[in-house]
């Protein structure tokens, strides 16, 4: 495995402080380069008696907890780093919009499987794609619109270059880019 490429969050005037992360994971950003189309990105869920309702099936609210894991983990695939130096680096994420289509409940005890396409990125946000299947059976669709923050006051701000050449390996060829920038 060749070496990793460093991520530098340092193009905003010093705003994001390099220093606290490391490396980007080169494999993905690698095969994206080659031309291939990556894999989707996927995070395995196991349901867990307590994400149960009454009767039997997994409460609705839980879709959006593993919505949010799965964005999360990608994140940290993505920027080869934790959430919490992203954060740390002067930048957070904050959801602005989101939806789920329940089309068959899941149940305790099942091993699920959550997708995540990223569509192109804006100028400050970030819409993540997410179908969760049981076997081959699509259960779950949804999406979470995310919008880049800074971290002093929550002022809406565009994303880092580095940040958003991290995200190309993971936005889905199957998504047409932006009109606008927003």
């Amino acid at each position: 495995m060749s070496s990793p490429e460093a991520v530098s969050l340092s193009s905003d005037a010093g705003r994001c402080d390099q220093s606290l992360w490391p490396p980007i994971l080169p494999d993905r950003r690698a095969a994206y380069h080659r031309g291939a189309v990556p894999a989707p990105f996927v995070h395995r869920v196991h349901v867990r008696y307590a994400e149960c309702d009454m009767q039997g099936h997994v409460f609705n609210a839980h879709y959006l907890t593993w919505f949010d894991m799965a964005h999360t983990a990608l994140l940290a695939e993505a920027l080869g780093a934790p959430y919490s130096e992203l954060v740390a680096s002067g930048i957070d994420v904050v959801v602005a919009e989101s939806g789920v289509r329940y089309l068959a409940p899941a149940h305790f005890d099942e091993l699920l499987d959550v997708r995540v396409d990223l569509d192109p990125p804006t100028t400050s946000s970030l819409t993540s794609r997410f179908t969760i299947l049981r076997n081959d059976e699509v259960i779950t669709t949804g999406f979470l619109r995310h919008v880049c923050v800074d971290t002093d006051g929550h002022r809406k701000r565009p994303w880092p270059d580095a940040v958003r050449t991290a995200f190309q390996p993971y936005v889905s060829p199957r998504r047409p880019a932006p009109a606008a920038a927003g």
